[in-house]
């Protein structure tokens, strides 16, 4: 007996393809409801956002850069920069992964809370993450530190066992090298 006929093309069985990170940089009409409707388009397909940055970055022209950190399959990574594309208040989509002169970078502020050793250990690792002492108490630093996520990422498991109690991220930023705008 051969096998039933599937009821529709996602019935069908893929291959299980890696999945990786994707940066999109969308540039948006400035106006209500659209980072509503970009969230739900994500929501209603079952994708997940990593990260979500948003700021006006023309007053004028009423445009602001949205920066989503998604995961995927490559053929979902497509499927979603095409449904973004579609999005009425969508002026552009710029995938920063596959773009060879793009940069992405975040922010992140990091307490930690220690004495004695541990303190001179956490000053010291944060010299050579080029973190910034925004704050210092007897019993504690609030570092700034900028970079790669992996960089921050790497920094937040040092502090960790040296006293680390609370963290704030910005999420990632991105642009590409060079003279051209999005």
């Amino acid at each position: 007996m051969t096998d039933p006929q599937p009821a529709s093309v996602y019935d069908l069985a893929h291959e299980d393809q890696a999945e990786s990170l994707a940066t999109f940089a969308i540039l948006v009409d400035n106006e209500p409801g659209v980072l509503h409707r970009l969230v739900g388009l994500f929501a209603a397909r079952g994708y997940n956002i990593e990260s979500l940055t948003v700021a006006e970055t023309d007053r004028n022209a009423h445009t602001s850069r949205v920066t989503i950190v998604t995961r995927g399959a490559p053929q979902v990574l497509t499927q979603i920069e095409a449904q973004l594309q579609k999005m009425v208040a969508t002026r552009h989509v710029q995938d920063v992964t596959r773009d060879p002169n793009g940069l992405e970078r975040e922010l992140a502020l990091v307490k930690v809370k220690g004495l004695g050793a541990d303190r001179v250990e956490a000053l010291r690792i944060s010299e050579i993450f080029r973190a910034r002492v925004l704050d210092t108490g007897i019993d504690s630093f609030i570092f700034e530190v900028t970079g790669a996520s992996s960089k921050i990422d790497k920094f937040i498991d040092l502090m960790r066992p040296l006293g680390l109690v609370e963290l704030a991220r910005t999420g990632v930023l991105s642009i590409t090298r060079g003279g051209g705008a999005i």
